[in-house]
């Protein structure tokens, strides 16, 4: 009888055991002139401490022009006006002069070139801010509502977001020698051979983890997209818990059926002395059960579908040693940021500024960068927060200053009100091409021109200043959660897209495939029609994502 054949593991799972540090031969790459590279495997290394290796696709025909992307690590994506400062110091002298805001409460840099990287991650070390776990087989970038105006409970579920990203942080030697010191470490040494990971053990996580904190009635984080979701459970200002959702994610690969965007499971309700517990238990479960021999199945929400809730809440339950309670009833009534000068529930005022994909730039007469550097330099005490809708708060803000702020922003072109019609504030695109490898199709580029082209056909049909919620995505890996938008462009090919519909504004309900596949100039005869039948056929006060879930999606699947 024949041993049963061992399991084939993927090459990342094999380059982890191999390097348990993740130091790979990064350090030693960094320090050599004759090379504007790093190899594959220590791209996958690399992504562990923060970074993407990338090149300029606008030039490939001339050759690789390689440069990286670097992400910050930004817990709640607070940032104080002097880490402002440094980041955009870092853009100008390092990346492509534009700070990108990520759908994930971060910032990333592009356009930096190998002989930048070190800088420029310790530049943001420096700060007191870091780009470790930022990507990579790890806990990524931990999210919690950012908008002062609704309760005073906000600040407890931000430092239970601290305590969660503290917590899931790897504590490879690698990060602080690489970055810091600019030392390569000596891989054959027995302490960094044999290292091991005191929550992630040797080879780490199969795949990423996300975790979000929201506060309903806002979800405002897509919170049934993260593996972890903790939805706080709020009584007269007070944290009382959270409910526990598990198993949400957003990447799929065309053509593969196997993969899919799926929400998460509401299991249960726990009190918040028990966040750092249940959070540790929800990730080993990824660790311990997830996929290793398939990336593209490498996904906590695999586990969730295949193994049911009932077994993800008595593992969590054995892990966190507690007994989940039954979930407290919430509700949510948006997926929006607050644009425009609001008060804040402690008395202080906020301005929520739109910012289109994300992209933090000057062009023309409107230089957001500059702008954006000379509140930073001129108020101090202001916070800068980051919104997963891409879009950045500036709070902590007297009302002595208001004018003064008002001021300054009109001076280089920045509105404070009316900053965008309806359809483009709902908006997001990942950055696509050309920086991402991975992108089949435009986004970020695409999106704006798409929007006005859509308000045009809305305005024809009689729905002018219609909000509906569109996302774009260069690919099918879901950076922008296209799968919740009520309409969705995902990329396929050049100038070719899969077109996505019918997901809602509470963030609660996935949408579906409508068409395989459009072009690009053929948008205006394919929504034409859809739009002329929702103006007819609506009901009172319907949403466009609420009419094609209920009529539309539901002929096409007769």
């Amino acid at each position: 009888m024949s041993a049963e054949a061992p399991v084939k593991l993927t090459h990342n799972e094999e380059i982890k055991a191999a390097i348990p540090t993740l130091a790979g031969t990064i350090a030693a790459t960094l320090a050599d002139p004759a090379t504007d590279h790093f190899s594959e495997d220590d791209n996958q290394f690399l992504k562990f401490h923060g970074s993407y290796q990338q090149d300029d696709r606008d030039l490939r025909k001339t050759g690789k022009k390689y440069m990286m992307m670097v992400r910050g690590r930004i817990p709640g994506g607070i940032m104080t006006a002097q880490q402002w400062q440094t980041f955009d110091t870092l853009a100008t002298q390092f990346g492509n002069n534009t700070l990108r805001l990520s759908t994930r409460q971060t910032i990333q840099f592009h356009g930096i070139l190998k002989s930048g990287l070190r800088p420029v991650v310790k530049g943001i070390n420096d700060c007191l801010l870091s780009t470790l776990a930022a990507c990579g087989d790890v806990n990524r970038n931990v999210l919690a509502p950012p908008t002062p105006a609704y309760t005073l409970a906000r600040e407890q579920v931000y430092a239970d977001c601290q305590k969660v990203a503290a917590a899931l942080a790897p504590q490879t030697p690698a990060y602080h020698a690489i970055w810091i010191d600019g030392v390569q470490l000596d891989l054959d040494q027995a302490e960094n051979k044999n290292f091991v990971d005191p929550l992630y053990g040797q080879t780490y996580l199969p795949r990423k983890f996300k975790v979000a904190f929201v506060i309903p009635p806002v979800n405002d984080l897509d919170v049934f997209t993260n593996d972890l979701g903790l939805i706080a459970i709020v009584e007269n200002n007070l944290l009382v818990g959270y409910n526990l959702a598990v198993g949400g994610g957003m990447g799929r690969s065309h053509g593969n059926a196997a993969t899919y965007p799926r929400l998460a499971d509401v299991i249960g309700f726990f009190p918040p002395d028990k966040i750092v517990d249940v959070a540790k238990a929800v990730l080993t479960i990824h660790r311990d059960f997830s996929d290793r021999t398939d990336r593209k199945h490498a996904r906590l929400k695999y586990v969730v579908a295949e193994r049911g809730v009932e077994f993800i809440r008595n593992e969590i339950n054995q892990r966190a040693s507690l007994t989940l309670a039954p979930a407290k009833p919430y509700h949510f009534t948006t997926t929006s940021d607050l644009l425009g000068w609001r008060k804040a529930v402690d008395g202080s005022w906020f301005l929520g500024l739109f910012v289109e994909s994300g992209r933090v730039k000057d062009a023309g007469s409107y230089r957001l960068k500059t702008a954006l550097r000379h509140v930073a330099d001129a108020f101090q005490k202001v916070e800068f927060r980051l919104t997963a809708n891409q879009n950045l708060i500036l709070a902590n803000i007297g009302e002595i200053d208001l004018q003064p702020i008002n001021q300054l922003l009109a001076t280089y072109g920045v509105k404070t009100e009316n900053q965008a019609t309806r359809l483009h504030a709902a908006a997001m695109a990942c950055p696509a091409l050309p920086t991402c490898g991975l992108a089949l199709a435009e986004s970020e580029r695409m999106l704006p021109g798409f929007l006005d082209r859509i308000e045009k056909l809305l305005t024809e049909v009689g729905l002018s200043g219609e909000e509906i919620i569109i996302r774009s995505t260069g690919c099918p890996n879901g950076c922008a959660r296209p799968y919740m938008a009520e309409i969705a462009f995902v990329g396929k090919a050049p100038g070719r897209y899969q077109v996505w519909l019918g997901g809602d504004v509470t963030g609660t309900r996935l949408n579906q495939v409508w068409k395989e596949m459009i072009k690009e100039a053929d948008l205006e005869t394919e929504f034409r029609p859809i739009f002329a039948r929702f103006a007819k056929e609506r009901n009172p006060g319907e949403r466009f994502g609420d009419w094609t879930d209920r009529v539309l999606l539901k002929e096409q699947n007769c």
